[in-house]
């Protein structure tokens, strides 16, 4: 019987050391506001499921919405930003 790590040094290339890159922690931060908006919105929903909604709820769950939908629209602004700007001259 093979173990799963013989396995996995097979399959990856270079040897993982459980710590993300730069890159990657360098992404986590650029998509943290959008991160934080979805918590919040499935924050305001979580606190709905076992009850019936007040008009507070519904308040609550829209500014969410909005949030998600202004930090998304934002990151996808800032990527085509950065699109852009890298072209030739």
């Amino acid at each position: 019987m093979k173990t799963i790590a013989a396995l996995q040094a097979v399959v990856t290339a270079t040897p993982f050391d459980g710590e993300p890159s730069d890159a990657e922690l360098d992404a986590i931060e650029t998509e943290m506001p959008a991160i934080l908006a979805d918590v919040d919105l499935l924050d305001a929903q979580i606190m709905t499921i076992d009850r019936t909604p007040t008009e507070l709820d519904h308040q609550r769950i829209r500014r969410a919405r909005r949030r998600v939908l202004a930090a998304r629209r934002e990151l996808a602004n800032r990527s085509a930003d950065v699109s852009l700007s890298g072209g030739a001259a």
